[in-house]
């Protein structure tokens, strides 16, 4: 968003303008561009208009009714935290007795919300200058959070008198490409890290393919999923650990919330899990469980076996239950080959199937084009690796 756009829309007239509209409407958005700008309306201020409101509606599934009355740019939405997250890490500020936080690199201030809302009283910092004007909006209702617009590696974090921080840093380059590189994050990670020199309790979301290598042994790294979707990554210092080092997996689903935890050095290598032969049950567990090295805990909590020692579905002989896993009954297993695949789905009449996959390079959507079903009934597949060669197990949610 250039500065013309955004002094546009903190206009009164801007700002009218976006309380008018209706929701965004992909369909409808072209012709009610021309509607408005037909109005005499300044055209960058109807295309900035309809940009936030396309915004807003994307940022729905984050900040629920929040987004109604908030300002987006698409990257800062993209590594925006999902409100809920951002209410479990200011949950963490709370419980640990933070007065005062500084929010490093607050980009558009959900976690800094997140935080006034529980009444801690926060500097959010944002070097962006855009970036800061849109939190500074966002933040407005909140007079416990002040939005500056500054180099956050270069705050006096003594003069401020900050009793606990949390960063953010950007994780995509110029071109928008994700990094996983931690030394390439921005701030990296090293230099967040040495943060702990003058305040201790820290936190930092990284992302979620982070190696358990390139942790800090000394910290309680968590993986956060929400319906299913690993979202991000944390990493709890100080005060803000109370549980002590390790790594973790925290499911959320709505008000639930299953935690499986490993207390230990957070860079230790994985335990590994036993492979044994494919018995009545196959289980998928979650992604945050798989990021965080816990597939072993949740084999050993189903008396499983892995179906190979390199892929993270668990089999077991009999039906358990398990928060941490998806179960399946296995209807069927056989080598993969197109043709086969293609001629047992035919003569079962399949014509709408779920493909999953891991240790296999297919692509489902090539796969799906390839088998060209057209039958009535639905299936589920799972490609993977069975005693080294490459498998298809059917499978039925259980």
């Amino acid at each position: 968003m250039d500065p013309r756009q955004l002094s546009l829309l903190l206009s009164p007239d801007g700002w009218a303008l976006l309380s008018q509209l209706p929701r965004y409407d992909e369909e409808q958005a072209l012709r009610l561009s021309e509607g408005l700008r037909s109005r005499g309306l300044d055209p960058d201020l109807v295309a900035a208009a309809l940009t936030q409101s396309r915004l807003r509606a994307r940022a729905e599934s984050k900040f629920g009714e929040f987004a109604r009355d908030m300002l987006f740019t698409p990257d800062g939405l993209e590594q925006a935290t999902r409100l809920p997250v951002a209410a479990l890490h200011a949950a963490r500020y709370a419980r640990a007795g933070a007065l005062r936080v500084a929010d490093l690199g607050c980009g558009l201030g959900g976690d800094a919300m997140a935080l006034a809302g529980l009444g801690v009283q926060v500097l959010a910092v944002e070097q962006d200058e855009a970036t800061a004007a849109l939190a500074t909006v966002n933040l407005r209702a909140f007079p416990e959070a002040t939005v500056r617009h500054a180099d956050a590696m270069s705050l006096d974090l003594a003069a401020e008198g900050v009793d606990a921080l949390f960063a953010d840093p950007a994780r995509r380059t110029r071109r928008g490409n994700r990094v996983f590189d931690p030394s390439a994050y921005s701030p990296d990670l090293d230099s967040l890290l040495a943060l702990r020199e003058q305040v201790a309790d820290l936190g930092l979301k990284v992302g979620p393919g982070i190696p358990h290598h390139a942790l800090p042994s000394q910290t309680q790294a968590q993986w956060v999923s929400v319906d299913g979707s690993v979202v991000e990554a944390g990493l709890w210092f100080g005060r803000l650990a109370p549980e002590g080092s390790g790594r973790s997996a925290l499911l959320v689903s709505g008000k639930e919330q299953h935690l499986l935890s490993w207390p230990g050095d957070a860079d230790a290598r994985p335990e590994q899990a036993p492979a044994g032969a494919l018995g009545a049950y196959l289980y998928e567990p979650d992604g945050a469980v798989i990021r965080a090295g816990l597939v072993a805990r949740v084999a050993a909590d189903l008396d499983g076996t892995l179906v190979d020692e390199s892929i993270a579905y668990v089999t077991t002989p009999s039906l358990r239950s398990n928060p941490f896993a998806t179960g399946y009954r296995v209807l069927d297993s056989f080598d993969f080959g197109l043709k086969r695949l293609r001629t047992y789905l035919r003569t079962r009449d399949v014509g709408r199937l779920t493909i999953k996959k891991r240790g296999t390079a297919v692509v489902p959507e090539q796969l799906r084009q390839q088998l060209g079903l057209k039958g009535t009934r639905e299936a589920t597949i799972v490609l993977t690796r069975l005693r080294g060669k490459q498998s298809v197990l059917v499978v039925e949610p259980v």
